[in-house]
C-alpha cells in the first residue's frame, strides 16, 4: 500500500497574523518540504535558501481558494506543485498512459 505523505510549508517570508492569536504565516515564494528534512519537494536547501518553515500549515492551505494561509502567497513553486499536487484553473491534469501499448 502507498504511503500518503503530508507535505508543510517552507517560505521566503512570514508574517504574523493577530486576528488569529499572533499565528505565524508564510509570505512570498513558498516550497512544499517534508518535516524531518533539510530540502524541499524540489531539492533547495532550507537553510542555504533562507527559507522559514511552517510545519503546522498544510501544503493545500497555500493555495489562493482554500482561504487559509494564502493571504501575502505570491508565488508557489511550480516543481514543489507538480508533485505535491496542484490545484486551482491553471492546473493541468496529472499525466497518464491511456493505451501502454500500440
Amino acid at each position: 500500500m502507498a504511503r500518503v505523505r503530508q507535505y508543510a510549508v517552507a517560505a521566503s517570508g512570514q508574517w504574523t497574523d493577530e486576528e488569529e492569536g499572533r499565528r505565524r504565516l508564510p509570505s512570498g515564494e513558498v516550497h512544499a518540504w517534508e518535516p524531518g528534512r533539510n530540502e524541499t519537494v524540489c531539492g533547495l536547501a532550507l537553510s542555504r535558501s533562507q527559507l522559514v518553515r511552517f510545519p503546522h500549515v498544510g501544503w493545500p492551505d497555500t493555495f489562493p481558494e482554500s482561504g487559509g494561509a494564502a493571504d501575502r502567497v505570491r508565488r508557489q513553486c511550480p516543481r514543489c506543485a507538480s508533485v505535491a499536487g496542484r490545484r486551482g484553473h491553471d492546473a493541468r491534469r496529472r499525466w497518464h498512459r491511456t493505451r501502454p501499448r500500440p
